[in-house]
């Protein structure tokens, strides 16, 4: 219904949404209400108590009416309803009404509680139909109760309206500016032929590629499709969270992501230049172009086309005056989100991944799910069936002088965590690049800080990306690229292979001090 389009469906299992308590679902579970998935017609199945429906449905010959109770993904005020008795056709509850209420999301209302309001008074339902039903917007709820009188049953119970958005008190913590409970919201796609674009900002991380975003095949050179999203307040933007959790063989090859300030100027700024994706895993990248900026929606841009599960946009509140602000009224909680108030000079640590790290080097790891490798892996079975093998993730580059004596080795560095984690110094080896392989171990990681050569020989500090890697990922520098000595966060070692002279000498490593101290930021 076209008057629900720029709604949350609150009632939705999707962003959290639970069936509390229910007077009688005998014959069919009333959990099937709040399911995402349309009903299906089961005609012709029986269970153990009868036939089977996918909906709610209660015992025959009710006295008084039969009642559930279903609290919200998040509080909001509601505008409609769809009461969907799909399939249920002789059987379908004749007629319903909805009472809501605004309570502690921790503790159950009970059937009778004197705080249920009507929302929806006793109307007539019939058989195997939609009945989209719009009310004047409510308060802020967050329970519902759905009536069914006196009994039957009925497929599906969408409740929508727009969420109170929940921000942190704290107004320098970090949080998902994009984030439907932020209340963030999709305003347009190019295409979402297989799944919609507002999945991309619902919680979690979803369950298969039914509740992610995905557009058709293109079959034009050159295409691309988009997805718009509105932020939950204007803000000063940091990194972005790209996940194609479960699109193994459809996710995008790449993507970019502009923003803006000004909506209606239509004006972008280029946040996130074009860059490559992998399948089947969240994505991490610090933003561009956004230093002292506040902005109120993102575009991200996918080539050519294909899916993806989740955007997190991860950022900062922004108090400017000028900013297009949301109307509905915001809840404040107290803040449990890291603090971004720290020194000007910080570098935020983001988790490690191949796309993420490819203009500095390679990551070095095994899948077990072999579909979430990067493109082009090659995969083959080894130790007779019992190993796959993981051919050739990098090579060895050496560009040493002839004459120098130089030759390739293993070595192993033992490594202590330093007091602070701060970056002073970064150091390059001209001629070679270098392997970090972690040697097993409880350790929580280490740090990967690196930089591109800047115009004046030395680290150019406005590439500087700092990653976290766990203990089954290696890395391997590209050849002359500055990077952080060795930072591990508990003690561990590492096997090193490299190419060197061994004598000490410039030509096998060379160390700068930087001028301004980084804070490291995890």
């Amino acid at each position: 219904m076209n008057a629900f389009l720029h709604t949350i469906e609150l009632s939705s299992i999707a962003i959290g949404a639970r069936v509390l308590a229910v007077s009688d679902d005998f014959f069919a579970s009333a959990d099937n209400l709040i399911l995402v998935e349309p009903a299906i017609s089961l005609k012709g199945q029986f269970g153990p108590n009868g036939a089977l429906y996918s909906g709610w449905e209660s015992r025959r010959h009710n006295p008084a009416h039969d009642w559930c109770i279903i609290r919200l993904g998040t509080s909001g005020s509601l505008i409609g309803f769809d009461i969907d008795t799909s399939h249920f056709n002789g059987n379908e509850a004749p007629a319903v009404s909805v009472d809501a209420l605004l309570g502690p999301p921790d503790i159950q209302p009970a059937h009778d509680d004197a705080r249920w309001t009507e929302l929806l008074a006793k109307m007539d339902c019939g058989p195997n139909a939609h009945h989209y039903v719009q009310i004047p917007e409510s308060a802020p709820v967050n329970y519902l109760k759905l009536n069914m009188y006196p009994d039957g049953g009925i497929a599906r119970f969408r409740a929508y309206g727009h969420v109170i958005p929940v921000h942190p008190s704290d107004p320098s913590a970090l949080f998902d500016l994009a984030h439907v409970f932020a209340g963030g919201a999709v305003q347009a796609t190019s295409d979402q032929h297989f799944g919609v674009g507002s999945n991309l900002i619902l919680p979690g991380r979803g369950k298969d590629m039914g509740d992610g975003w995905e557009t058709k095949r293109s079959r034009q050179k050159g295409h691309c499709d988009w997805a718009l999203i509105k932020l939950g307040w204007p803000g000063y933007l940091q990194h972005v969270e790209i996940d194609t959790a479960h699109f193994k063989g459809n996710f995008p090859e790449s993507c970019d992501i502009v923003a803006t300030s000004d909506i209606d100027a239509d004006e972008w700024t280029l946040i996130l230049p074009r860059t490559k994706l992998g399948p089947h895993r969240q994505h991490y990248f610090q933003l561009d172009n956004v230093q002292g900026r506040a902005f109120t929606h993102i575009k991200i841009t996918i080539y050519p086309d294909g899916g993806m599960k989740r955007v997190r946009v991860l950022g900062t509140q922004s108090p400017a005056p000028n900013a297009i602000l949301p109307t509905e009224t915001s809840l404040v909680l107290p803040s449990t989100a890291i603090s971004a108030n720290m020194p000007a000079l910080s570098l935020p640590v983001l988790r490690l991944t191949p796309e993420a790290f490819a203009p500095f080097g390679q990551v070095i790891q095994a899948y077990a799910d072999h579909a979430a490798a990067p493109k082009g892996t090659r995969i083959t079975p080894a130790n007779f069936g019992s190993a796959s093998k993981f051919h050739k993730l990098s090579l060895l580059e050496s560009n040493y002088p002839d004459g120098s004596n130089a030759s390739a080795g293993l070595s192993v560095y033992h490594c202590q965590p330093p007091p602070a984690f701060h970056l002073t110094a970064m150091e390059r080896h001209a001629h070679t690049n270098q392997a970090f392989i972690p040697m097993g171990g409880n350790s929580r990681g280490y740090l990967v800080v690196v930089a591109q050569n800047g115009s004046d020989d030395k680290p150019d500090l406005s590439t500087l990306r700092a990653f976290k890697a766990d203990v089954t990922q290696g890395v391997v520098y590209n050849r002359a690229l500055w990077h952080q000595p060795m930072t591990v966060l508990d003690e561990m070692d590492f096997t090193c292979v490299e190419t060197q002279i061994g004598d000490g000498s410039k030509a096998d490593c060379e160390i700068v001090q930087l001028k301004d101290v980084f804070d490291l930021r995890m």
